[in-house]
């Protein structure tokens, strides 16, 4: 069952809003149980996780910035200035 335009916005936003900060918690947690001696280690990891958290909500996130594909059209007929 697809989620609609208005629903994914929503969730969206509570992802964006409560799981992100979590997720960075989680994973700030995480990284201060192991001992990294290397910086650029320690980065790879931190961009790996960076990028892991959103490819379960990829479904979520595509299209949310496009306008609202279920809305009437707007026939406004005046030019804008």
């Amino acid at each position: 069952m697809a989620l609609s335009y208005k629903a994914r916005r929503r969730w969206s936003l509570v992802i964006l809003l409560f799981g992100l900060p979590a997720y960075i918690a989680a994973a700030w947690f995480l990284m201060s149980l192991f001992e990294v001696s290397s910086l650029f280690v320690e980065v790879l990891i931190y961009l790996g996780l960076g990028v892991l958290w959103a490819i379960p909500f990829k479904s979520i996130f595509k299209g949310i910035g496009q306008a609202d594909p279920d809305a009437a059209p707007d026939n406004d007929e005046t030019p804008d200035l």
